[in-house]
């Protein structure tokens, strides 16, 4: 079978590593892929986002699957691109359709979805121009922290947490002004849950589904979860916390509602489901959904999955993905993530990575690198994921941490305390 995956980052590497190791793949090409895919497929010059390209390769190339990374070609709708053409249409796209991928690119949509099928979650208020003063009220009743969140995708960024009530106030009107551009048009204010989050992933063909490992990942750029949000500055699976009778609570009051909900509406979704959870005394609340798997949540999850993701993909082409049975790794697995000097603010690419031919034996995913002149440079804010195994998470972590003193590049950054608050 022949391949297309869709990215550029850590996820992709990651997915990219673990399809390569199927005996039912002949072929795998990424666009565009990075240093490291490089290492396990052929990486294709070709923006995920331009459908036309990704089309005349597909045609040309004799494809026979294309597996989507990223959000934002799934929210510009690549499912519906394809099943659309008649050119395409008998080629299986692994992600949601349009309508299924507006649970990640409109926080409001979401919302009414979980509150739709019941599925717990903060109280919420979609707020725009013309219900200001409404939305100022609702400010005003709730309790600090205020929560304010674009509901369009806005890279990461579009969401505030803010102590001060005026302060709330003057960002949600900055952001119905166009902070976020048009992401912010309107703003979702939510509730604040105060609790301890973690990720739960399911593939799904629309009916049957499977549940992967979960995983908890760290958010913020500073030791002890402070400063700003990045992309993901670390990840660990198993989350120690998420019990079997938590993940039984997760299962079914979160998982199956899901899942039965978008039957319900008739929204075609053949792909991944990333909950993004919060644990209040036990008890879970849903804080978001994305369309696709996290990063570098992925780099913790897929090396802990023991089956055969080309086999998976194909049976959530076919339907029969109730037929699987997912057999985990038991041991903990850990990712810290190695970030430029600056990031989550300015940062400066091309930096010359030096330790590579150290770590051989390593898993080292490629988040943001590229080559050039024949040398690995840095070419993002995250560019490598370390992903060790362990008997321990202690173990597991202190292997990452290992790896991270061996590869070096000018202004390298990673937190040293991930996973410590568990």
């Amino acid at each position: 079978m022949k391949i297309l995956l869709l990215g550029s980052g850590g996820r992709e590497h990651a997915m990219a590593w673990k399809m390569s190791q199927s005996k039912k793949l002949t072929q795998l090409f990424i666009a565009p892929g990075n240093a490291g895919t490089a290492q396990v497929g052929e990486n294709v010059n070709i923006n995920p986002n331009d459908f036309e390209a990704v089309k005349t390769f597909v045609l040309a190339s004799k494809i026979d699957m294309v597996v989507v990374g990223p959000e934002e070609p799934l929210v510009r709708g690549v499912y519906d691109y394809f099943l659309n053409d008649a050119l395409l249409a008998h080629i299986p796209v692994i992600g949601p359709s349009k309508e299924g991928a507006r649970l990640e690119g409109s926080k409001e949509y979401a919302k009414a979805f979980m509150q739709r099928h019941n599925i717990p979650t903060a109280g919420y208020l979609p707020v725009t121009s013309t219900n200001l003063e409404e939305g100022i009220a609702f400010l005003r009743k709730v309790k600090a922290p205020y929560v304010l969140k674009a509901d369009g995708l806005a890279a990461g960024k579009g969401v505030l947490i803010l102590n001060d009530l005026s302060e709330a106030e003057t960002e949600l009107k900055a952001m119905l002004d166009g902070k976020f551009g048009e992401a912010s048009s309107t703003v979702v204010i939510e509730e604040f849950l105060d609790g301890i989050e973690l990720s739960v992933f399911v593939l799904t063909d629309g009916v049957g589904h499977v549940v992967l490992p979960e995983a908890k990942d760290y958010k913020r750029i500073g030791e002890g979860d402070t400063g700003l949000n990045t992309g993901g500055m670390g990840a660990i699976s198993p989350v120690p916390f998420a019990d079997e009778a938590f993940m039984k609570k997760v299962y079914d009051r979160v998982v199956l509602p899901t899942i039965n909900g978008l039957a319900k509406d008739n929204i075609t979704y053949k792909g991944f489901v990333f909950i993004g959870l919060i644990s209040i005394k036990n008890e879970p609340f849903v804080i978001e959904y994305n369309v696709r798997m996290g990063d570098p949540e992925t780099e913790v999850v897929l090396p802990r999955i023991k089956n055969d993701l080309v086999d998976l993909f194909q049976a959530v082409a076919e339907g029969t993905l109730n037929t699987k049975t997912i057999e985990v790794d038991e041991r903990s697995a850990t990712t810290v993530m190695l970030v430029a000097g600056g990031y989550p603010g300015d940062y400066e690419k091309g930096k010359v990575i030096t330790g590579l031919d150290q770590v051989k034996d390593k898993l080292v995913f490629h988040a943001g690198t590229v080559l050039k002149d024949g040398q690995v440079v840095t070419n993002g804010g995250r560019v490598i994921a370390l992903t060790s195994y362990g008997k321990t998470k202690s173990e597991a972590l202190k292997d990452s941490f290992d790896t991270a003193q061996k590869i070096n590049f000018e202004g390298k950054y990673f937190r040293s305390d991930i996973g410590f608050d568990l």
